[in-house]
């Protein structure tokens, strides 16, 4: 699964762009080959608007680049802000005994590593550091994405309330140090909610 990643800095009108994700762009992004779902999330008080599609081949996610373009630049005159746009490949996804809806809660963390031990930590993400968010308290999904290329990337993980979401982070804090002593460097917190989700598949 490859992912592309719309994030805008101080958006003037969240909420707008949202609707117009929900009303207009969606049915454009259906229609396309390989869409595989599309998500909203928004840190309204730290200024952060991001739009996350799903796509099930790297070829699929570049087919759509064209396609999209104008509802790119409508949504930006919409939201208004500064728009960074980042393409990765999806390297986990695990999901909690309930899904995640509109309402939840999304912790991002960004991380950065050399490209070689990407293979490596990944081993280990998976058999030792997985498991625990996995049985934390509140744990809904979590969703790991990747730029092979430079090694940086983000994991998301979702909660169903704040409070889970705010011991989770307590705990990944905790496992700092042991993914520095690995090679890998883990940015803070930003916390976020769900606002709108289309997913077809995992």
């Amino acid at each position: 699964m490859h992912a592309r990643l719309l994030t805008w800095s101080n958006p003037e009108n969240i909420d707008d762009g949202v609707t117009y994700l929900q009303e207009k762009v969606l049915a454009t992004l259906s229609g396309l080959n390989g869409f595989r779902g599309v998500t909203a999330s928004a840190d309204k008080a730290g200024g952060i608007l991001s739009v996350l599609s799903l796509w099930e081949t790297e070829a699929d996610r570049e087919a759509s680049v064209g396609p999209l373009s104008e509802a790119r630049k409508e949504a930006t005159d919409i939201v208004g802000g500064e728009l960074r746009l980042e393409s990765f490949e999806q390297l986990v996804t695990a999901a909690g005994p309930t899904l995640p809806s509109v309402g939840s809660w999304l912790q991002v963390r960004s991380f950065s590593m050399e490209p070689a031990k990407i293979n490596e930590n990944l081993v280990e993400f998976e058999a030792s550091v997985l498991p625990n968010i996995q049985a934390s308290p509140g744990f809904q999904s979590l969703r790991m994405l990747i730029d092979r290329t430079t090694g940086t990337g983000y994991v998301g993980t979702v909660w169903s309330d704040e409070g889970s979401m705010m011991n989770a982070a307590a705990d990944a804090e905790g496992r700092r140090q042991a993914a520095l002593d690995r090679g890998v460097t883990i940015g803070g917190p930003s916390f976020r909610k769900i606002l709108f989700a289309d997913v077809r598949q995992a």
